[in-house]
């Protein structure tokens, strides 16, 4: 199906005149996953529902065996087949999913995300980042030099060590977004069952960690002067190591599973306006700590940030004091 999408593409391409573009082709490890536009096309989930044992039929392979770790809920519209090293899964996307609403608890809050706490909600309760990717950074590299010490050769024409040295790296790889994924599950399903309404920053990641751009130097030709991209490129491998983005994802699915509402706002000087007076300053804020320069309120700086975004969302909050 891939192919004649390819080649579609291809002839459509040279009747309108534009550049052919002919199909490029792909390797063994190009693709890791098989997508099967629906279920008993192709592929049937549940094929022998009469045998205790769960079994997944696919095209020219047959009945697999499948370690179901939960009950599927819903209809099953599309199933997909995903390699990870040497370990297969088989996933579901299901249509009609009844919902799960928690009971009703009356508590609203706003979250601020950070590098220092991985969030900080209104109520002043600060959750720790547990640094998934710093933690591992020294295995990762290690692995990583011993893999580039074997020159590069295809899948096949690699010896035993050189495939142990690329399982050992994507073993790690995956260790790690195992750990953030399962983070961010515990985190976010903890806001959910303790708040009813929940706001967040809209956060547009890709331009937080894009790199700074070059300054050249007037007075010397080719030459140019210092931007901070050292620095920035720390705290762009801090971002990215939290992991905002996944866990903002699983936090508004939890959400409307559970009936929650989740509202995004605008984060724009969240942690430098006073909550108390609305005085925006860049020197309310001097690290994590925040004191206005027009009436003196002092408190948290990410404690700040979150009630902000919580009346930016428009919800009651007790007294900021």
């Amino acid at each position: 199906r891939r192919l004649d999408k390819a080649f579609a593409a291809f002839f459509r391409r040279v009747k309108a005149g534009e550049k052919p573009g002919y199909p490029r082709f792909r390797g063994v490890n190009w693709f890791d996953t098989v997508v099967f536009p629906r279920d008993g096309d192709g592929c049937r989930w549940d094929s022998t529902p009469h045998d205790s044992v769960t079994r997944v039929r696919l095209q020219g392979v047959g009945h697999v065996r499948v370690h179901q770790h939960r009950p599927v809920k819903g209809r099953v519209k599309t199933i997909s087949v995903k390699r990870e090293g040497r370990q297969w899964y088989v996933i579901l996307a299901c249509d009609n999913v009844p919902a799960e609403p928690l009971p009703a608890t009356g508590a609203v809050c706003g979250i601020d995300m950070g590098v220092t706490h991985f969030l900080t909600t209104s109520k002043g309760v600060h959750v720790p980042n547990p640094r998934h990717g710093k933690r591992t950074a020294d295995a990762l590299a290690d692995a990583q030099r011993a893999l580039n010490a074997f020159p590069r050769r295809k899948r096949q024409d690699r010896t035993a060590k050189h495939r142990q040295a690329v399982e050992k790296v994507a073993k790690l790889h995956r260790k790690v977004r195992r750990r953030r994924t399962d983070h961010a599950h515990k985190t976010a399903l903890a806001l959910v069952r303790d708040y009813d309404r929940i706001g967040h920053e809209r956060l547009n990641i890709a331009n937080m960690v894009r790199t700074p751009k070059p300054k050249p130097d007037p007075e010397r030709p080719g030459a140019f002067l210092p931007n901070g991209a050292a620095s920035k490129a720390g705290l762009n491998r801090s971002i990215l190591d939290t992991g905002w983005g996944v866990f903002l994802g699983i936090l508004a699915h939890k959400a409307e599973s559970a009936g929650r509402v989740l509202i995004p706002v605008d984060p724009r000087n969240t942690s430098r306006t006073c909550p108390t007076c609305g005085h925006v300053d860049s020197e309310n804020r001097d690290g994590e700590k925040f004191q206005c320069t027009a009436c003196g309120h002092t408190d948290h700086a990410d404690r700040v940030g979150a009630w902000n975004v919580a009346l930016r969302a428009g919800l009651v909050l007790p007294d900021v004091a």
